[in-house]
């Protein structure tokens, strides 16, 4: 049967059960190549992200503590906030009220220790050792002041203070700050690809610099590599049904093909895949210049907006807006080391620290 048919059938088959009929694309036919084996040190892990990516960057970090050594969020909150809850998120864990209000440390701390109790994330002691750097927007309208403040709060039951860098940007709303972006939007606005610039605020270089301390300055300029890879691989089941694209991208500076570098983990937020602005956030978040000079290799995973069933999956997910699943819609498992999500950049890290191939 032709693709086209299948298409057709699917469409025939959401009008009689009443359900909404936008299908996503079929995968990419030219996505092929392989993420490298680089023999990359994973000793000094970092993560970040904004956004939904903000919170995926916390349930990696909390989820595999033993190994991450620090995060940096913009517009995030405290672990699992959501705990599997579409309302939950867009209320208590987003904007909260006095009828939603955010969960306390000691129910938040109470609820990850559970977890890690029962074997699904890593102990929690590991986060002592951690460096992590917060933004928050005073004109965030997505996500309030006080969740990021909550956020910290979690991080202060196991980090000291100077472990913490807590950043408010009046001016700033619900974006990727960047002075990479040659055509970044005003630091207030609200419009895609949410890359906006604040005056000289250098968000990538000061969390990474808080993460791994003082580095190497550079012009502004990325000569490494980008490479785009196949994600499939290192999803379990289809990559569709998890959430993610057919194909990621990781910058690899020049110096990374013969020597020792370490990996940073970026993960983009919502409406700000490639399939939605293309390599806006790769190329514009600000990460490649400064890992040029401080040999970092840096991975981008890819979501994928969905709504509903998808071409050759029969799985319900609706995520039009391309976030990272920190509410469960791939799966229960979602903020543990069993979250399909979390489990295909585990499996990304694990290829990237392989013996390079002659």
């Amino acid at each position: 049967m032709t693709s086209a048919f299948l298409r057709r059938l699917a469409v025939a088959v959401l009008l009689m059960l009443g359900l909404p009929t936008v299908i996503a694309a079929p995968p990419l036919p030219g996505v092929s190549a392989e993420l490298p084996a680089l023999a990359a040190d994973l000793r000094e892990l970092t993560v970040s992200g904004v956004s939904s990516g903000a919170y995926m960057a916390v349930q990696f970090q909390v989820a595999y503590s033993q190994l991450v050594r620090g995060a940096g969020i913009i517009a995030g909150g405290p672990y699992d906030c959501a705990k599997g809850s579409i309302l939950r998120a867009l209320s208590r864990c987003m904007s909260p009220s006095s009828w939603a209000e955010l969960p306390s440390v000691a129910e938040l701390r109470a609820h990850a220790e559970a977890l890690a109790r029962a074997g699904h994330i890593d102990s929690l002691e590991h986060l002592r050792d951690d460096r992590v750097w917060l933004l928050s927007g005073g004109k965030d309208e997505t996500v309030h002041t006080a969740v990021v403040e909550r956020l910290a709060a979690f991080y202060a039951e196991w980090l000291p203070p100077a472990a913490i860098r807590f950043v408010q940007v009046p001016e700033a709303t619900h974006a990727m700050i960047s002075v990479a972006d040659r055509e970044a939007n005003p630091c207030s606005s609200m419009q895609a690809p949410f890359i906006n610039r604040c005056g000289n605020l250098d968000a990538a270089g000061e969390m990474l610099a808080q993460m791994l301390g003082p580095l190497q300055a550079t012009d502004g300029t990325a000569r490494g590599e980008v490479l785009s890879f196949d994600q499939r691989p290192f999803v379990d089941g289809q990559a569709i049904d998890a959430g993610l694209a057919d194909e990621a991208y990781v910058y690899v500076p020049q110096a990374c093909r013969s020597t020792l570098c370490r990996v940073h983990v970026a993960f983009h937020g919502c409406r700000q895949s490639a399939t939605q602005i293309g390599r806006r956030f790769v190329d514009g978040a600000g990460y490649n210049a400064w890992a040029d000079n401080n040999r970092i290799i840096v991975l981008y995973p890819q979501t994928v907006p969905r709504r509903g069933l998808a071409f050759g999956s029969w799985k319900w997910v609706y995520n039009p807006l391309g976030c990272w699943d920190w509410w469960g819609y791939s799966g229960s498992a979602y903020a543990t080391r069993d979250g399909l999500q979390i489990a295909a950049v585990r499996a990304m890290l694990k290829r990237l620290a392989a013996p390079r191939q002659r």
